[in-house]
C-alpha cells in the first residue's frame, strides 16, 4: 500500500506543485515552450481529427458538437492520468494495438454497411456494434473517448520530448486538445458539403490503423510523418477533383 501510494505521490505530486506553477506563469521561456507544444499538437493530429469527424459524422448535427464537447472532456481527463505515468508510457504500447485493431474493425463495418445500401431498408435502419445497447449516440462517444486515449499516448511522449515540466505539458497539451477538436468539426462541416469525403476519411483511417499497428515493439517500424502528410494531399486532390467532375452531372 505504501509502495502504491509513493507512486501516486510522485507521478501526481507534480501537479500541486505551487512553485512550478508560479514558474510558468511568470516565465516568458514556459509561454513559448507552450506555443511550442500547441503548434506541434495542431500539426500532429490531423489523424487524429480526420478520425474523430468520422465518428461523428453518423449522428445529426446538433448532436455532433454535443458528442465532441463529451469526448473533449473525457480528453482532457485523460491527459492528466497520461501525464502522471510521464516516460514509463513506453510499457503502454498495447493502448496503440488496441487503438489500431480498433479503427481496423470501424473501417471494415463502415464497407461493410456502405455496400449493404442497396439491400432494404429495415437493414440500414438497424444500429449494430455498442449502439444495439447503450444507443447511436453514447456508442459514438465510447469511440471517440477510446480514440483519445491511444492518440494521447503518442502526443504526451513527444510533448516530454520538448519539456519535462509537468505544468507546461499539460498546459499545451489541453490547448492542443481545443484546436484538434476545432479542426474536426471544420472537417465534419466539410464532409457534409463533400460527401465523397466520407470514403475518404475512412481511407485515411485504414492507413492511421497501419501506421499505428507497424509502430507497435514486437514490429517496430515507423512510417515517416512526410509520407501521411503527402497521403493526405494525394487522397484529398483525388476526392476534390472526382467531387467537381461529378457537380455538374447531379446539377442537370
Amino acid at each position: 500500500m505504501n509502495v502504491i501510494l509513493q507512486w501516486l505521490s510522485s507521478s501526481y505530486g507534480a501537479y500541486f506543485d505551487g512553485d512550478m506553477w508560479m514558474h510558468i506563469f511568470t516565465s516568458p521561456q514556459a509561454w513559448g515552450l507552450i506555443g511550442t507544444l500547441v503548434l506541434m499538437e495542431g500539426l500532429l493530429s490531423a489523424d487524429n481529427a480526420i478520425v474523430l469527424s468520422a465518428q461523428v459524422s453518423v449522428l445529426p448535427e446538433k448532436q455532433q458538437k454535443k458528442a465532441l464537447l463529451y469526448g473533449l472532456w473525457g480528453a482532457y481527463i485523460f491527459r492528466f492520468i497520461v501525464i502522471g505515468f510521464g516516460t514509463a508510457l513506453i510499457k503502454l504500447w498495447f493502448i496503440k494495438l488496441l487503438g489500431g485493431l480498433f479503427l481496423v474493425w470501424k473501417v471494415i463495418e463502415f464497407f461493410k454497411n456502405r455496400n449493404k445500401d442497396g439491400e432494404g431498408e429495415e437493414d440500414d435502419a438497424k444500429p449494430s456494434g455498442l449502439a444495439k445497447y447503450i444507443g447511436l449516440f453514447w456508442s459514438t462517444v465510447v469511440s471517440v473517448e477510446l480514440m483519445d486515449i491511444s492518440f494521447s499516448v503518442d502526443s504526451v511522449m513527444a510533448a516530454f520530448g520538448v519539456s519535462n515540466i509537468v505544468g507546461i505539458v499539460f498546459i499545451g497539451g489541453c490547448l492542443g486538445i481545443l484546436m484538434m477538436r476545432g479542426v474536426a468539426q471544420l472537417f465534419t462541416v466539410l464532409m457534409a458539403k463533400v460527401p465523397e469525403l466520407e470514403v475518404t476519411a475512412y481511407v485515411i483511417i485504414a492507413y492511421i490503423a497501419v501506421k499505428m499497428l507497424l509502430e507497435i515493439p514486437y514490429i517496430g517500424i515507423e512510417l515517416p510523418d512526410v509520407l501521411f502528410f503527402l497521403f493526405l494531399l494525394v487522397s484529398f486532390s483525388i476526392t476534390f477533383g472526382i467531387h467537381f467532375a461529378r457537380k455538374p452531372k447531379l446539377q442537370n
